[in-house]
């Protein structure tokens, strides 16, 4: 089974940059398309980005242009830099593997397989 522990998380004031990875294990990246999700104070958990094993993307809007998703097989890692960051994007961040080339993008329901999350906090 596969194993995913995010890290990277941390304290940022407003305008600030983070870059968050997730480290898969128990099986080859490439099988897996990667999404990103996060769950903020007392809202539900969203999606707000995702990369296919053939290097598509997809983003949630309120993200779009200051959050990147990348992956390096070689390395079994994905990545999320984040960029401009606002005192919304408080919240903890988990990434999911789904099966590669299913079109999954960043809706929740196809991803089984979850890590413990990574707590990001920015200030105003």
């Amino acid at each position: 089974q596969v194993q995913l522990v995010e890290s990277g998380g941390d304290s940022v004031q407003a305008g600030g940059s983070l870059k968050l990875s997730c480290t898969v294990s128990g099986a080859a990246l490439r099988r897996y398309c990667i999404g990103w999700f996060r769950r903020a104070p007392d809202k539900e958990l969203e999606g707000i980005a995702a990369i296919d094993n053939d290097g598509s993307t997809a983003y949630r809007d309120s993200v779009n242009w200051r959050f990147t998703v990348s992956r390096d097989n070689s390395k079994n890692q994905v990545y999320l830099e984040m960029n401009d960051l606002r005192p919304e994007d408080t919240a903890i961040y988990y990434c999911a593997a789904g099966p590669a080339y299913y079109g999954l993008g960043i809706r929740i329901m196809g991803y089984s397989d979850w890590g413990q999350g990574t707590q990001v906090t920015v200030s105003s």
